[in-house]
């Protein structure tokens, strides 16, 4: 790190280590990562035990709208930087890292990537304990170059000051009451069983794999069958859902999902579909 960038680092890490408040953390602690690399966009999303998850710090599009009202209901569920922080996988990661093959293909990418303009993404996943877990998110947006290797470099380096201080802060929140319901395992729960009230048992393993993100050619690899056999699948199952595309699809499984009140299990679609149901 020059000596210019070092004293840049050392004046933004002196603002941020006195902060016990969290909105003026996360605020503050952009503005040290702005400090340090060119920076477009940022998100940090905290994934409490059991609950679902709470936008601490967001910036609102050119509109003065956001695309986070969605994915903090359902669309959470379809993203890496989600699944691998659910799988325990916590440090500094670029979004290539953690995508599979074709993803930029999704309906799940289009949304959320293509309205935020979104050219190229990095950031940090920091455990809690106890199943909770920190997403920062740092982006460069279209037109603009992507995270030079020097600086995904520097953003890397500096992980274990970064999560040393957000789990100081973040740690002395979390309560983990084991006794209270698991909301994000419920939703976790209708994803897996989306589709199931109408398709075969193949079929809703292809749904899901989409909604996943995942190309043909990997759901065809996944399931160890042809890729010709998955667009049959999809084909039938898109028919049997009374949709046409991954846009509807996806849209369907977000809608059928914000649109339950109490999930106690199942399939989402079942009560979804039925007149009067939305």
């Amino acid at each position: 790190m020059k000596t210019t960038q070092l004293a840049r680092f050392s004046e933004a890490l002196a603002q941020l280590i006195p902060c016990n408040n969290i909105s003026v953390f996360s605020a503050k602690l952009i503005d040290f990562f702005g400090a340090l690399v060119p920076l477009d966009d940022a998100t940090i999303v905290y994934f409490p035990y059991r609950k679902l998850p709470v936008v601490e710090y967001f910036q609102p599009l050119e509109d003065g709208s956001t695309r986070l009202d969605q994915f903090i209901q359902a669309a959470f569920l379809l993203d890496p930087y989600y699944k691998a922080g659910t799988k325990g996988k916590f440090g500094f990661f670029k979004f290539s890292d953690l995508a599979p093959e074709g993803f930029e293909n999704s309906e799940y990418y289009r949304s959320y990537y293509g309205r935020s303009g979104y050219s190229d993404e990095c950031g940090y996943l920091i455990g809690m304990g106890g199943n909770s877990f920190i997403h920062i998110s740092l982006a460069r947006t279209s037109g603009q170059a992507s995270f030079t290797e020097e600086r995904i470099q520097l953003l890397a380096d500096i992980s274990p000051v970064i999560m040393a201080l957000c789990q100081e802060l973040w740690g002395g929140v979390t309560n983990i009451n084991r006794d209270e319901p698991d909301l994000r395992a419920q939703l976790h729960s209708a994803l897996e069983n989306f589709g199931t009230s109408l398709l075969t048992h193949r079929e809703t393993q292809v749904i899901n794999l989409v909604l996943h993100g995942y190309s043909t050619k990997m759901v065809a690899e996944r399931l160890n069958i042809s890729a010709e056999t998955v667009k049959l699948h999809r084909k039938h199952s898109y028919a049997k859902m009374g949709i046409g595309s991954q846009a509807e699809l996806f849209y369907l499984f977000v809608e059928s999902l914000m649109s339950t009140t109490g999930y106690k299990g199942g399939d989402t679609l079942e009560t979804y579909l039925k007149p009067g149901g939305h």
